[in-house]
């Protein structure tokens, strides 16, 4: 866990990271430090897709952290539908009681719709009863002294959203750190060129606000990282540095997006999170069983294991 405690700025809080290594997440929980009010952000629920099996060993630990401190947990938010781990909102939010809502932005509906698709079931789709509260842009919520605004973040996902505490912004998978740029912009729905003006929105904010990433890969062997100001990504960012233009940073996300394969947990994974963190439901037998759209996607691996005439092609 780090600790980033609140700056002397109106509204700032103080703000617990964990982080999940075997998807490189970061989880967040703020609050406010005169009351003590919290919110918990990105949540994971544990999963290995090689079993299939989940648990709740980082979900229990913020848990925990949120006793030990005496915390008063009155969201649970999620930034987006995530494709790279299952969210926890859902278990956090039932382990806390009636106090916290869970919420997210509310084009997770069009989410459902694209998902439902892919997944060949109708019934994924047309569900906002599966959240307390569907967020608009412009949204904005009080927890204690601290206000949170809702900013629409498109680009990794058309659902995506930003939460502006204060001077804590959590910008989820927008940003990474400065020494491994930005997030992929491939998945279904998503845009480097709608990303590019969302991170051009962020760094907007003062230099000295803090932006709180959704994920870090430990670049070069270092530890892992989950913080950088403004004016850290402005002077040294490697995709949108002061001096990248739109037109460079489009051609750089594009690029490197065509080479990247699916996360692992993709495909397992939306159909958990347009749900709000709900597994699917046990059958009399206490059967569960998660579904795998075949062929939606092209393979990476073709071009490694396919035939001579589909490598030649594929080249």
């Amino acid at each position: 866990m780090q600790f980033h405690p609140a700056s002397s700025n109106p509204g700032s809080p103080n703000v617990a990271a964990f982080y999940e290594s075997a998807s490189g997440s970061w989880q967040y929980v703020a609050w406010c430090p005169q009351t003590r009010k919290a919110v918990i952000i990105d949540p994971v629920l544990d999963f290995d897709p090689a079993a299939g099996a989940t648990w709740t060993y980082s979900a229990d630990e913020i848990l925990a952290y949120v006793a030990n401190e005496n915390l008063d947990v009155e969201w649970v938010l999620d930034t987006h539908p995530h494709a790279d781990h299952f969210s926890s909102a859902n278990y956090i939010k039932e382990k806390l009681g009636d106090a916290p809502r869970q919420a997210i932005g509310k084009r997770v509906l069009k989410v459902q719709e694209i998902w439902s698709d892919m997944y060949a079931d109708e019934s994924l789709q047309g569900h906002p009863e599966y959240w307390d509260q569907l967020f608009e842009p412009g949204d904005s919520i009080t927890v204690g002294n601290c206000n949170i605004d809702i900013t629409l973040s498109t680009g990794h996902t058309l659902a995506s959203v930003t939460y502006t505490m204060g001077d804590a912004v959590f910008a989820h998978d927008t940003f990474m750190m400065p020494d491994s740029g930005t997030s992929r912009c491939d998945f279904p729905g998503g845009s480097s060129a709608e990303m590019w003006e969302t991170l051009q929105a962020i760094l907007a904010n003062p230099g000295d606000s803090r932006i709180f990433v959704g994920h870090d890969y430990c670049k070069g062997g270092r530890e892992e990282a989950c913080m950088a100001t403004v004016a850290e990504h402005k002077a040294s960012n490697i995709h949108v540095k002061d001096g990248i233009s739109r037109e460079e940073y489009i051609e750089t996300r594009d690029t490197r997006d065509a080479t990247l394969p699916l996360p692992n947990r993709m495909l397992y994974a939306l159909q958990v999170n347009i749900r709000g963190g709900r597994l699917p439901e046990e059958d009399a037998k206490g059967r569960a069983v998660l579904s795998v759209p075949l062929n939606r996607f092209t393979s990476k691996l073709a071009k490694t294991f396919g035939s001579e005439d589909e490598k030649a092609a594929a080249e």
